[in-house]
């Protein structure tokens, strides 16, 4: 009998950014990352195609509200509804668009979970 993998729920987890990662915002306040490209194919990249080694991610804005609040210590619930306070009907669905973009943040490691204690 095989056991089921039990689900995250995401709306518990605490995010925590990236600390290698540099960031900053521009006159607009959208968050823009700063990822270098590291290992042996972006190496070559950067000889033979003149790839940079620093490639800027432009958040869009609900995002970008969403980045400076990411400190540690608020649960992704929390940060939804602090962005359904500020945008309100605009971001429904709200915890499953919020769950959405967290996801994609871990799987580019932008950010990284920890659990509830």
């Amino acid at each position: 009998m095989k056991k089921k993998k039990q689900q995250k729920n995401y709306l518990d987890l605490i995010p925590e950014r990236n600390a290698a990662l540099v960031w900053t915002q521009d006159d607009e306040g959208i968050v823009v990352l700063e990822v270098e490209n590291t290992g042996a194919f972006n190496r070559i990249a950067q000889k033979l195609f003149k790839r940079p080694k620093v490639t800027k991610v432009h958040m869009e804005k609900y995002g970008s509200f969403l980045w400076p609040l990411i400190d540690g210590r608020r649960t992704v619930m929390e940060l939804a509804d602090l962005q359904k306070a500020e945008f309100g009907e605009e971001v429904e669905p709200l915890y499953p668009r919020v769950v959405k973009y967290m996801q994609i943040m871990e799987s580019y490691h932008f950010i990284g979970f920890r659990e509830l204690v």
